[in-house]
């Protein structure tokens, strides 16, 4: 014992007189380490890579949760009693982050990166929730009244990211990842209109790269639903393979994503839905019922379906996915699990 003190108070006495300066360069390399045992983010090929700045609380724990859910942005009841129930939720059974599955500003996305509607629909809306909200990107966030079709406005909510303390958008389409889980974020807008090249590469790229246990693709626009919207390539009743019957999707979906990941979660239906049907193997999920909800019909089979409102939460261990659907009461209203 007395050895160990001798040799702090060596230590210590080094360290005043090497002055303040060296000792931050001693520390350097452990700053490194820890630097490395953060979580990291990948944007797309148009845009640099960005790493997420601190330590991510996951490194220490063997599971990664998080809440998903989407079609949040109106500002109304709705939007604020899901948000209630999603920061009790977490306060009890913890949430490292949560994921907004587009269509985050209704009508038609922001004119800006400084438009108030962030405050009112995003910040206001979800102060109680301390942690990172990764963002993808709807139609309504690409303006038009919903039709998606004014393409520079997805560069104010990428662009947002530089003022919000939690809103995580590096690009239209990106990839990040946590410890032993890869999330993979579609830009399903762009692949209604066939303006999807690049992602098209990015994507498959980063899904042949990946050697993570779990693999999670998150877009807004739903494989299978049973919502007014319906399926990819039937949207709305459209069979013609035009921009709205959602056949890019589903050409997108089929030819690279279903099969490669583990489960893809969507919204755009205002509904929380786990359908039967796979893509290949994939499992689906739409969590659409952030603030308002829509109508179901039975087109396809379903484990679970409602059109109450509310969110998905996920907990991932390296061997087990557990999917549970809370209502804006907080209520537990269904459970799946996947397993390795």
């Amino acid at each position: 014992m007395r050895g160990a003190l001798a040799t702090a108070r060596s230590v210590m006495t080094s360290f005043r007189t090497m002055g303040l300066r060296s000792l931050t360069v001693l520390l350097a390399p452990a700053l490194v380490v820890v630097a490395a045992c953060s979580s990291s983010t990948t944007a797309s090929s148009s845009t640099p890579s960005n790493t997420d700045a601190g330590v991510d609380a996951t490194v220490a724990r063997d599971d990664v949760r998080f809440v998903a859910l989407g079609d949040t942005g109106k500002g109304n009841a709705g939007q604020k009693a899901v948000a209630a129930a999603m920061a009790t939720k977490c306060a009890a059974s913890g949430c490292d982050f949560a994921v907004l599955l587009g269509d985050n500003i209704y009508e038609s996305g922001i004119s800006s990166p400084d438009d108030p509607e962030m405050q009112s629909k995003f910040e206001d809306i979800y102060a109680a929730l301390d942690m990172d909200f990764q963002i993808v990107l709807g139609n309504h966030d690409y303006g038009g009244q919903g039709y998606g079709n004014e393409f520079d406005k997805a560069a104010h909510e990428v662009a947002y990211s530089a003022k919000s303390k939690k809103w995580k958008l590096p690009a239209p389409h990106y990839r990040f990842q946590k410890t032993h889980v890869d999330f993979f974020v579609l830009d399903t807008n762009l692949m209604m209109y066939g303006r999807d090249a690049a992602q098209k590469t990015d994507v498959t790229g980063w899904l042949a790269e990946s050697n993570a246990p779990w693999k999670i693709a998150l877009g807004h626009h739903p494989y299978k639903s049973n919502g007014p919207h319906g399926n990819a390539g039937t949207y709305d009743g459209l069979s013609d393979g035009s921009t709205f019957s959602g056949k890019g999707v589903q050409t997108f979906m089929d030819g690279i994503v279903c099969g490669k990941v583990d489960l893809y979660l969507s919204a755009h239906d205002h509904s929380l839905q786990w359908p039967t049907d796979t893509c290949k193997g994939t499992a689906l999920a739409v969590s659409g019922a952030g603030a308002s909800p829509t109508t179901l019909s039975p087109k396809n089979p379903t484990k679970f379906e409602t059109t109450k409102l509310g969110f998905l939460y996920v907990t991932l261990t390296k061997a087990s996915l557990t999917a549970e659907f809370i209502d804006e009461t907080g209520a537990s209203l269904h459970t799946e699990k996947l397993s390795k």
